[in-house]
């Protein structure tokens, strides 16, 4: 019909779609195909790349460590305290008469020995008193020797009867009047002599003098409560400690016994030895806010290795454990509250369990504990490698040397 010509020039007169333009439906599933596609090949990939070859299972290898010894043999039990040097004694040196330091023989911290004159007094005004009193003395002694010489002749003549019995008893009476005034006159003297004496003042004990607290010039007094000099004495000196009184007992039993107890004097660090001595005394009683007993130490202190108030750690030998089973301190280890040590046999580690008792200079004992596996003298023993250590371990024998098993060691 004609109408429908129009119709059919637009249309093809419109511009065509392109030929390759895939429906919208065909283009979603060709993604999602892409998609899947890139997902398993990546899955593929991760896990070619994490999958790891098989461990082989290989045996452990031993536990390279050193040996040290169980040994037979003594310890030493020690009691340890704290304590401070103390002197024997240490005097404030007063002047005992009044007057003027004309000479100081001393020289700060110099030790004197006793007797030694320290500072002189002048001592001319009780010098001239002795000379008085000591003429006295001759004037009295002359005049009872008169008397005497009296008495004899008046007891010849009332013998004789020449003369009454009240004359020769006046006589008597007199001579003993006179011998009372010389004994007087003896004690003026002795008085004089010692007031002069007192102007030399000595030391009344060997010792340590301190520093100078008067100089020449000086007036002093003996009524004065000032010192002129304190004296220490340091050779022999004391050191004043303190132990438990848990040990007492032990302590007590040794003294009763009659036994002389060593001491020693450690430093501050306890890495030195000051000084050996011997237990003198223990105190009466117990400190209960301590509960301590206080204990004295006597020392030569030969070179003065201890000083007055120093403070150092004290060794108490309390006894000596003989032909007990020892064990260098480093091969114990502890398991909680449980001791114990690695039993070397066949190249093999054995946990035995110990019970460790009195340790000095490196060296502890021990003891097997009831029911249990012992370790016995000769017996090698773990001493190195703890922590690559467990029962059962196979182990190779270190080239690195023995730990020594023994040695001195402070407290």
């Amino acid at each position: 019909m004609p109408e429908d010509k129009p119709n059919e020039e637009a249309r093809l007169n419109s511009p065509a779609a392109p030929a390759d333009q895939p429906p919208v439906k065909m283009g979603f599933r060709w993604w999602l195909f892409e998609t899947v596609v890139v997902v398993v090949v990546g899955i593929s990939l991760l896990v070619h790349f994490l999958r790891k070859p098989p461990v082989v299972p290989h045996a452990p290898l031993p536990v390279e460590i050193a040996l040290t010894k169980v040994q037979k043999g003594a310890i030493p039990v020690y009691v340890n305290g704290l304590g401070t040097v103390t002197p024997l004694a240490t005097v404030t040196v007063l002047s005992r008469v009044d007057g003027q330091i004309m000479k100081v023989n001393y020289t700060e911290g110099q030790i004197v020995p006793e007797g030694f004159a320290l500072l002189q007094i002048d001592p001319r005004p009780y010098a001239a008193q002795l000379t008085t009193a000591q003429g006295q003395l001759e004037r009295d002694r002359e005049t009872l020797a008169e008397a005497k010489i009296n008495q004899e002749r008046y007891r010849g003549a009332y013998e004789q009867k020449a003369i009454p019995k009240q004359q020769f008893d006046d006589q008597a009476s007199l001579v003993r009047q006179l011998e009372g005034t010389v004994k007087f006159d003896e004690g003026q003297v002795a008085s004089a002599q010692t007031q002069v004496d007192y102007c030399t003042i000595t030391a009344p004990v060997a010792g340590l003098v301190g520093l100078r607290l008067v100089d020449v010039g000086n007036i002093v007094h003996a009524a004065g409560t000032t010192g002129l000099v304190v004296l220490t004495q340091i050779q022999p000196i004391t050191v004043i400690f303190s132990v438990a009184e848990d040990n007492l007992p032990a302590i007590q039993e040794q003294l009763r016994q009659g036994h002389v107890l060593p001491v020693e004097a450690w430093d501050r660090e306890k890495k030195k030895k000051l000084a050996t001595g011997t237990l003198a005394a223990l105190d009466s009683q117990i400190d209960t806010t301590t509960g301590t007993v206080k204990g004295r130490a006597l020392f030569t202190n030969t070179n003065d290795p201890l000083f007055p108030n120093q403070f150092v750690n004290t060794r108490l030998l309390v006894n000596t454990l003989e032909g007990v089973t020892l064990v260098p301190s480093s091969a114990i280890q502890q398991n909680g509250q449980a001791s114990f040590v690695y039993l070397i046999e066949n190249n093999f580690a054995h946990m035995v369990s110990i019970k460790p008792g009195v340790t000095d200079g490196g060296l502890t004992q021990v003891e097997a504990i009831p029911g249990a596996e012992s370790i016995n003298p000769g017996d090698v023993v773990a001493n190195s490698s703890f922590d690559k250590l467990q029962d059962k371990s196979k182990v190779a024998i270190s080239n690195k040397p023995e730990t020594p098993s023994a040695g001195s060691s402070a407290p």
